[in-house]
């Protein structure tokens, strides 16, 4: 039997009783070890930590508290506030945000958040008139609950919104007359999402409480009788595991149910029957390992699909014959290109394809044949493309580094003609300058040689000194990848001559499912090295210094910060750790975490347990060595990773033997995975963050 007695759990023979002081005049509340040891697939783990995991015990309320509070006092003390910064942030959130207008039927629906207001507010407009629908600051005058989603009828007369306290992602929905505002019976509560039934006189309801989380069990799909009790609702899908995830829905633009269960990458059952039928549904599709996305159309559906093909491939079945072994490939899997999205007019289809992680629009006929490229309006990467089919019209989505998020309009019938009539639909109106500020994207090699993309963002002129204060982020997993995007808050730190640099790691899509698999399960080691790589090269060719390098990143990319700074400490000036997942031998353990063992392996199987343990963070402190000076950030309310990771891993660095650089630890009370803050928690938060980076990356004075 092997004993692994966690490195950091020796820690405890050097804590001075009560505090202990370390560099840069932090001082940080005494945690006491208690050590719990446990018999995994052979090994004995010793957890000196464990006892931090109740965030409902008053004790660890009390230590939670006094770090927090530490955190504010380093940052306010060692980090003077940087001349016009708080200013800047300020007015880029807290100024007139209005979302682009939703299009529903022959109605209009937008969100608006004025200077000065907390949260966004939900309007239509009728006859050019605006009405409020919702005022979450109404519902909840504290400002701590947002809008989390709406679900319309198909002629637009009723909405159901829904709204979540503290990002805590259960949501309240409120079913309202958008003729009048007014709403209409009782909320439906506990839930994470809703949408309309075709007869519109139900709806089906992802069914999530606060005790299903804790208990780790499945969200439950059900379908409510508009109005009536909930002791009514009928069940109609529940996982067997919570690792897994289910659904159904209605076709808006076909009399067709479908029913889906699965996990994040898998569909391991997708069923079909006529809506509103009494017949059992029937099974047209299942795997263990491939996924297909159904869109239905009058008498064809659609298959978004990874089906023995990497880069994803676009198929097409009749209604009549809907199984997979009638399914027909409309647009083939590319070589070297990844298909990531598609639109279907009455005439012809749309596909968004990306190549070296830019994005393409391609218009094909109905048989898929490419037709030709759609030059974009103007310059810049194409983040989405949509059809309206209520009112026949494509809508483009635009993103660069230097302009903010714009939408252009088209009318269907001028993709025929070689000059296209694009109308700007919506732009927003920021206060950030980047006149002074490029962009440009390298490959440089991995440690096994694989060439990774890697955007970096500085100001015009930037000398290759290496001195330059230079913040890495990352993010690797779950198939999400990097694309252009406006910097917007980036640029009060560019402006003042950093450098911004976002990897492409392995795990994310940026080539593919295969790109995704590269970065998962037993391969998620070559993440991190993808990181540690990223650094390299920016210190290699010139952009920056040990000194002056810092990395950031969130979620699973807090797992990244946390496995970089424990495998290359010697790597980074500092870093700052977001909502992480870092004791990754429990972390299938709690809330929904299941979810993300697709992804990372279930400890509770040797060959994942033995994998895992290998980079998790938290077991792979080493004593002796000093780590990046650290923000850990953590929700409080968050419900897909536990705080505990955050805590645990803040108390382990700061009591081991050797660790000078402080390790601070933030919590934010009022939020969950990054949801829900008021405008001025926002700013607050922001603020603080960029004074810790800037200040440690030498540009506070």
């Amino acid at each position: 039997m092997k004993h692994l007695y966690l490195q950091l759990a020796f820690s405890f023979l050097f804590i001075f009783a009560g505090m202990k002081q370390t560099q840069a005049q932090f001082i940080f509340p005494h945690t006491e070890s208690r050590p719990v040891t446990d018999t995994l697939h052979g090994y004995r783990l010793t957890d000196p930590y464990q006892w931090l995991e109740d965030k409902t015990d008053p004790e660890v309320q009390k230590w939670t508290r006094a770090q927090h509070d530490a955190t504010l006092n380093f940052v306010h003390t060692e980090c003077p506030p940087i001349p016009g910064l708080r200013e800047e942030i300020q007015a880029y959130i807290d100024r007139d945000i209005e979302s682009p207008m939703q299009l529903v039927a022959d109605r209009q629906f937008f969100t608006r958040r004025k200077k000065g207001e907390k949260q966004s507010k939900l309007y239509t407009l009728i006859d050019g008139e605006e009405l409020l629908l919702l005022d979450p600051e109404k519902i909840d005058p504290s400002g701590k609950s947002s809008l989390s989603g709406r679900s319309f009828t198909e002629d637009a007369s009723r909405v159901a919104v829904g709204m979540q306290s503290k990002g805590a992602e259960i949501s309240t929905y409120y079913i309202i007359d958008t003729q009048t505002g007014e709403v209409l019976g009782a909320p439906v509560e506990g839930l994470r999402a809703f949408s309309w039934t075709k007869d519109e006189a139900h709806a089906y309801i992802w069914v999530r409480t606060q005790e299903m989380i804790d208990a780790q069990k499945p969200i439950e799909v059900r379908l409510h009788k508009i109005g009536s009790d909930r002791a009514e609702d009928v069940t109609l899908l529940v996982p067997e595991d919570s690792k897994n995830t289910a659904s159904v829905s209605d076709a808006r633009y076909a009399d067709l149910t479908f029913y889906s269960e699965g996990d994040f990458y898998a569909t391991h059952s997708l069923r079909m029957k006529q809506t509103g039928s009494k017949q059992k549904p029937v099974e047209i599709y299942t795997n263990q390992k491939f996924r297909a996305s159904p869109y239905a159309i009058g008498d064809k559906i659609y298959f978004f699909t990874n089906h023995e093909a990497p880069n994803f491939k676009l198929m097409v079945a009749d209604r009549k014959k809907p199984a997979f072994d009638h399914w027909e490939t409309l647009v083939p899997e590319q070589k070297d290109i990844v298909l990531e999205s598609y639109a279907v007019t009455d005439d012809y289809l749309i596909t968004v394809e990306k190549k070296d992680v830019l994005s393409r629009m391609v218009l094909r006929d109905l048989s898929g044949k490419k037709i030709k490229e759609i030059p974009a309006p103007e310059v810049g990467n194409v983040a989405s493309v949509s059809y309206n089919r209520d009112v026949d019209a494509i809508f483009v989505g635009l993103s660069t580094f230097t302009s903010p998020y714009q939408i252009y309009r088209l009318d269907p019938e001028d993709l025929s003609k070689e000059k296209l009539n694009w109308e700007l639909y919506y732009k927003q109106d920021v206060p950030i300058n980047t006149d002074e500020i490029e962009a440009q994207i390298v490959f440089y090699p991995s440690k096994d040689g694989t060439k990774v993309p890697l955007f970096i963002v500085h100001k015009k002129g930037l000398e290759l000194d290496g001195s330059n204060p230079t913040v890495l982020y990352g993010y690797g997993g779950f198939n999400i990848g990097i694309s252009p995007s406006f910097v917007g808050m980036r640029a009060m730190f560019i402006n003042r001559g950093g450098v911004f640099a976002h990897a492409g790691l392995r795990g994310g899509d940026e080539y593919g499912e295969q790109w995704h698999e590269d970065g998962m399960l037993f391969n998620k080691q070559n993440t991190f090295d993808d990181f540690i790589a990223a650094g390299e090269y920016l210190i290699k060719e010139g952009y920056t210094n040990t000194d002056k390098l810092g990395i950031e990143g969130g979620s699973n990319g807090g797992l990244l910060v946390g496995a970089a700074v424990t495998q290359r400490p010697d790597l980074f000036k500092a870093a700052i750790c977001g909502v992480p997942l870092l004791d990754m031998i429990r972390f299938h353990k709690f809330l929904i975490a299941r979810y993300w063992i697709p992804e990372y392996g279930d400890p509770d199987k040797k060959a994942d347990f033995q994998n895992i343990l290998r980079y998790s963070p938290y077991h792979n402190i080493r004593m002796g060595v000093d780590h990046p000076t650290m923000m850990v950030t953590a929700g409080e309310n968050d419900s897909r990773v536990d705080p505990l990771h955050a805590k645990k891993f803040a108390a382990a660095l700061q009591n081991n033997l050797g660790q000078k650089n402080p390790i601070l630890l933030y919590i934010n009370y009022d939020s969950g995975h990054g949801s829900g803050q008021s405008t001025d928690q926002l700013i607050d938060y922001y603020e603080l963050r960029s004074r810790f980076m800037m200040h440690q990356l030498g540009m506070g004075e």
